[in-house]
């Protein structure tokens, strides 16, 4: 069945789901969860992320977060990459931690938002990783601890939960409380693996300029709304209309686009970063992908370097789409 693309645009409130591969560990120790913690904190910091609850179980791990102007996929990105770096050297050991990408689904944040804040910080209760919901308040690897004050992580957003509950917050840790008790016996529930827009922020104008990621997930598991928000947002997300374009050889537009940036393109196989050849693979890379529609594994196989590779300059592309379109129509 074909696959949607990842959804992604400033506010978009994501569930992100990261799991190990072969649901092997991806924290083996509390190093390991200090570490992964720690570069989220430098995410939520720096203003790429707004993070409302999160869960680190031992195979896989939860997050409820915002997207600011950055991407998602490059925060995810580096936080994952950064992460597997330190914990393979940490553990000697080689290869990839992580099942595939991670998983992210947009929301219709009303009524999700609180649902899945309780259902996140649930986790490693369901999970046995913790035996009662008491030792849940004081498990340090979830957020759940910080919105009932036991532990401190300023880079947690708490108010957006709490005044959900009450004004003052010592009732509203209290009725929060209350509220995650009561999720107790409603156990795992698959119809909450999702994320949400929050539409305070942007709304439907954030979601006309939602990102198209290469990572993307089956049709409506993107999106976790009523039916009427669903198709609301799939209608806003059809893709363009463009002009027809005439189907056109790799080596021809490969040499099209170095004539008009004055580049030879045996120069692009070389591995140089330098500004123009770079911008050269992502013009071309943008226009055989995302423009005549063509697999990403021959221009690799041309440029000597991973399909994923390819889709990443693809990606950078599309930040100048409009002017590599018009060189396109140009040359055909």
């Amino acid at each position: 069945m074909p696959r949607g693309p990842r959804l992604d645009a400033p506010g978009v409130l994501h569930h992100v789901m990261i799991r190990g591969l072969e649901r092997r560990r991806i924290f083996r120790e509390d190093r390991d969860r200090a570490d992964f913690v720690a570069r989220l904190e430098a995410l939520a910091k720096s203003g790429t992320l707004t993070v409302y609850a999160w869960a680190l179980l031992p195979n896989h791990a939860h997050l409820l977060v915002q997207t600011g102007a950055r991407p998602l996929s490059r925060s995810m990105r580096s936080l994952l990459t950064g992460y597997a770096g330190a914990f393979n050297r940490r553990h000697k050991r080689v290869g990839h931690l992580f099942q595939n990408r991670y998983k992210s689904v947009v929301v219709e944040a009303e009524p999700h938002f609180l649902e899945l804040v309780r259902y996140l910080h649930l986790n490693p209760l369901r999970a046995g990783v913790v035996r009662s919901l008491a030792e849940l308040d004081r498990y340090p690897w979830s957020g759940h601890a910080t919105l009932l004050g036991h532990h401190a992580h300023a880079w947690q957003t708490t108010a957006a939960v709490l005044t959900q509950f009450h004004r003052t917050a010592h009732r509203a840790r209290a009725a929060y409380h209350t509220f995650v008790a009561a999720g107790i016996p409603l156990g795992r529930r698959p119809e909450l693996q999702g994320g949400g827009l929050v539409r305070s922020l942007g709304g439907w104008a954030a979601v006309a300029a939602l990102r198209r990621g290469r990572e993307h997930y089956m049709g409506d598991e993107r999106v976790l709304g009523s039916s009427a928000f669903v198709e609301a947002l799939r209608r806003e997300l059809a893709p363009p209309v463009r002009p027809r374009v005439p189907p056109l050889p790799l080596d021809r537009l490969v040499a099209n686009v170095c004539a008009a940036l004055g580049i030879r393109p045996a120069a692009l196989c070389g591995g140089s970063r330098r500004a123009t050849l770079s911008r050269a693979r992502e013009a071309i890379a943008y226009l055989w992908t995302e423009v005549l529609g063509r697999p990403g594994r021959p221009l690799a196989a041309a440029l000597g370097v991973r399909p994923q590779s390819v889709y990443e300059a693809a990606a950078r592309g599309r930040e100048e789409g409009a002017a590599w379109e018009r060189l396109l129509r140009g040359v055909t």
